[in-house]
């Protein structure tokens, strides 16, 4: 298996672990779009870690926010400061992973983003 299919199956699992662990959220944006988002981040996107307030970076806006899971595993691999016990928490009360995105909250979130069709 290849570095970019092991990374977009690394994706879904974590992703689909967060749901499974919260007994609440949607995992099938995660299964489908694991491949998109993965692609942005790793060939596309501007962006510095280290510096997640960087002016010139790109932002990425998850208007459907139900997919907030496949965001956090994304961030969490892409170093983003997102621990795995953050991940494990999605959907708690107190969490840095809400169930939909939340702006300032996350480290790497642009955009706080709801239910569909406020996008």
């Amino acid at each position: 298996m290849s570095k970019e299919k092991l990374a977009i199956q690394t994706l879904r699992v974590l992703s689909v672990e967060q749901s499974t662990k919260a007994a609440s959220g949607h995992p099938g944006i995660a299964l489908g779009a694991a491949p998109i988002i993965h692609t942005l981040y790793s060939r596309f996107l501007k962006a510095a870690t280290y510096e997640p307030n960087w002016i010139n970076r790109d932002r990425f806006i998850l208007a459907a926010g139900h997919g907030s899971s496949l965001l956090y595993s994304m961030l969490h691999l892409a170093g983003y400061g997102i621990k795995k016990e953050d991940l494990e928490n999605f959907r708690q009360y107190g969490s840095i992973t809400p169930g939909h995105p939340e702006i300032h909250l996350t480290p790497g979130v642009d955009a706080t983003s709801g239910p569909l069709g406020q996008g």
